[in-house]
């Protein structure tokens, strides 16, 4: 497995996204196979784990400091601050039930990034963890109200107290970024971006490659209707925040089954699945240095990690965006 740089850290070029292990918004999720899974993970050369305290409202974070028991040193956890439950400062970002977002429910989540917060976030999810210090420690979506120089102080502060190790963002712009830059050194940067969401790459990626920041990719899957399996037939469970998206309607599902058909010639070239293929051709774009990709079970991740090594041509990468750009018109 490729390994590269977020500041002094060095990270597998796949990582394990754990939002779905967090059940939340994804129909539900099995504790012993989300073990399981981020073991498979680690026995497979991934040691990037991320997670959030929102995922789950705290289990998924919970259910990863229990897999790393025992393990915690040969892992690389990113976690996340910024999303609030227990108090209404900030923004408000969305109301949601245990199940799904929805108006007026169970939780109000607020972007909420004082210090004092962070603080208390940190504390909670170190506990959660079960460590005594997070590897890569971003924030996960910027806000109005809070300076982010107040905001970068307090984690450069978290750093030499040695409670985390790299400080990055995430859903951050560059003018946003270079803000975190003027008080100290800025890590990482993690945004979305895949084969169908690459608006990142005349902004963010352009930004990151030239200041020496690693961009993580979230939904480098597009939550799996990249991953060559999600056929028209396929039904979503309560709960499930693809069950009424447009995107992942039958129709169009079976339009991107079509795309993905067109790169068999390069996935065959390199003996790679589908979604090995789209894996392996996000962390090979300019800029891009880490992909996270989720996963519920050892033999998902084990796909995942057996692409870890390739290197893609300038000939395969101009096929594949000629296909992406036959398919936008």
């Amino acid at each position: 497995m490729l390994q590269r740089s977020i500041g002094e850290l060095k990270a597998s070029v796949i990582g394990l996204g754990t939002w779905a292990i967090g059940g939340w918004m994804w129909g539900g999720s099995e504790e012993e196979d989300s073990v399981r899974t981020i073991h498979a993970a680690l026995d497979n050369g991934i040691n990037l784990i991320d997670t959030a305290p929102v995922y789950g409202m705290g289990f998924s974070e919970e259910i990863v400091g229990k897999a790393l028991k025992g393990r915690r040193d040969q892992a690389i956890i990113a976690t996340k601050c910024g999303l609030v439950w227990d108090c209404r400062k900030g923004e408000h970002f969305f109301d949601t039930g245990l199940d799904n977002v929805k108006e007026g429910g169970d939780y109000k989540v607020y972007k909420y990034l004082g210090p004092e917060s962070i603080r208390v976030e940190v504390e909670r999810s170190l506990r959660r963890l079960q460590t005594d210090h997070i590897d890569l420690y971003q924030t996960h979506w910027q806000e109005a109200t809070t300076p982010i120089a107040e905001t970068m102080q307090v984690l450069l502060d978290l750093k030499k107290e040695g409670k985390i190790r790299a400080i990055g963002c995430s859903n951050a712009t560059p003018a946003q970024m270079a803000k975190y830059a003027d008080v100290g050194r800025l890590d990482s940067d993690q945004e979305k971006y895949n084969m169908l969401d690459r608006d990142h790459e005349e902004t963010n990626l352009p930004y990151c490659k030239q200041y020496d920041v690693a961009f993580l990719s979230y939904s480098s899957m597009c939550k799996g209707l990249l991953s060559g399996k999600m056929g028209p037939e396929r039904k979503f469970n309560k709960g499930d925040q693809r069950l009424n998206d447009p995107r992942f309607s039958e129709e169009n599902r079976r339009y991107i089954q079509t795309m993905l058909g067109e790169f068999q010639v390069i996935a065959e070239k390199h003996s790679l699945t589908t979604a090995q293929l789209v894996t392996a051709w996000t962390y090979n774009q300019p800029g891009c240095t880490h992909t996270l990709v989720g996963a519920r079970t050892p033999e998902q991740v084990m796909e995942n990690a057996d692409c870890g090594e390739v290197n893609l041509s300038d000939e395969d990468n101009r096929f594949i965006r000629k296909v992406l750009a036959e398919y936008e018109k």
